[in-house]
């Protein structure tokens, strides 16, 4: 159903803001406001204001799953930016294709799934585990400790993680995991046992207020950061500045975007999000791909001139984007983005020096296809 001229483009918006996610999903909800509020205030699309219809799922998979039905069913909807945890996205993706609707989602993920009522704008292993783990192996040491929250990304995060590090000649020395949301008292024993191990880094895909939690005890614990720092693929600045910078620095993100990217697009979307949301506001890889699939969506949505799935989801395959993360491409045969791969490492300030940048574009391999494990390093991408 298109919209008329006075209602505008209805779509969906589907982020926490309540619950064990509230703040990482915040960040996407706060990327994708900006990016409507911007083509909005352009004149919108063929003259029409984007309208995002909100809900807020809690952190709730289940109810996830009941708001999507509600809203591509009772709010007549067709497009969705929502999802953040593959645990939700997994519950939505079936309502999404029973409707024909069209999701976008921002979340760095697991892989190992294809829907063409799906565009994944987030990055996938092969572009933020392979050059994390030859980062970890050159720089840090070979023995590596995996935590994890215990369900699908986690466990599907670590194998291919552990895969990649034992085919490079490291160890994996420990493996734990705890329920979504584990609070102090679940994780003390953890961090005895990591300073009881002393490995050369752990990698964590501890995600929520777990993870924050984790980064809290492990700096009371006095664990020498610098030698046996915390890895990760989604602690980033805005959750660092609610743990406090302080505790965090010398921790390493493997992500496709920093706020510390020095180019003139970063530069803008840096200075329009604070003026939005506060001079303290950050950036990250969270709100970053949820800003810029909006501005995807609207380029589609302009050259179709209807809220039509199918064809603006092919529109999108195959789309060359500039973003402030740099420029990007919809891949026509997986729907996932090529994206550039960087290491950074955080600093006193709660945001990132950017230790290494890929040499481009990195295409997603969500199946491991074509990836080889043992190769390349570093070295050879630099």
């Amino acid at each position: 159903m298109n919209a008329s001229a006075q209602e505008g483009w209805r779509v969906g918006v589907l982020f926490s803001t309540t619950g064990t996610t509230a703040v990482t999903e915040g960040e996407h909800l706060a990327g994708t406001l900006l990016a409507i509020d911007e083509i909005n205030a352009a004149g919108g699309v063929l003259g029409r204001p984007i309208v995002p219809v909100c809900r807020d799922p809690g952190s709730d998979n289940d109810t996830y799953r009941a708001l999507a039905r509600q809203m591509l069913s009772d709010d007549e909807l067709e497009i969705l930016f929502g999802c953040s945890m593959s645990g939700s996205r997994k519950k939505v993706l079936p309502v999404v294709e029973r409707h024909n609707g069209l999701l976008f989602y921002p979340s760095m993920y697991e892989g190992f799934e294809y829907s063409e009522n799906l565009v994944y704008t987030g990055a996938t292993l092969n572009q933020t585990c392979l050059p994390l783990a030859d980062y970890l192996l050159q720089t840090c040491g070979r023995k590596i400790v995996f935590v994890g929250s215990d369900y699908i990304y986690p466990h599907e995060s670590n194998r291919v993680m552990r895969e990649l590090i034992e085919a490079k000649g490291g160890e994996i020395v420990a493996e734990h995991y705890l329920p979504l949301g584990a609070g102090a008292a679940d994780q003390v024993p953890l961090i005895e046992d990591i300073a009881r191990i002393r490995p050369d880094a752990v990698f964590s895909t501890l995600v929520g207020s777990s993870a924050q939690t984790f980064y809290t005890l492990y700096d009371a614990a006095g664990i020498d950061r610098t030698a046996c720092p915390i890895a990760s693929l989604t602690m980033a600045e805005g959750e660092i500045a609610r743990i406090g910078p302080a505790r965090c620095t010398g921790h390493i993100l493997a992500a496709s975007y920093f706020q510390t990217i020095d180019t003139a697009a970063n530069h803008k979307f840096v200075a329009s999000f604070k003026a939005r949301y506060g001079a303290a506001a950050t950036t990250s890889v969270w709100s970053e791909p949820a800003y810029w699939q909006v501005h995807l969506f609207a380029q589609a949505l302009q050259q179709v001139g209807a809220l039509d799935t199918r064809r603006i989801g092919q529109a999108i395959a195959g789309r060359e984007f500039r973003t402030p993360g740099g420029p990007v491409q919809i891949d026509a045969d997986t729907r996932h983005s090529w994206l550039t791969p960087r290491i950074g490492v955080a600093r006193a300030d709660g945001l990132f020096d950017i230790v290494w940048t890929g040499g481009g574009l990195v295409r997603p391999d969500p199946y491991f296809a074509t990836t080889r494990f043992e190769e390349p390093s570093l070295r050879e991408w630099a």
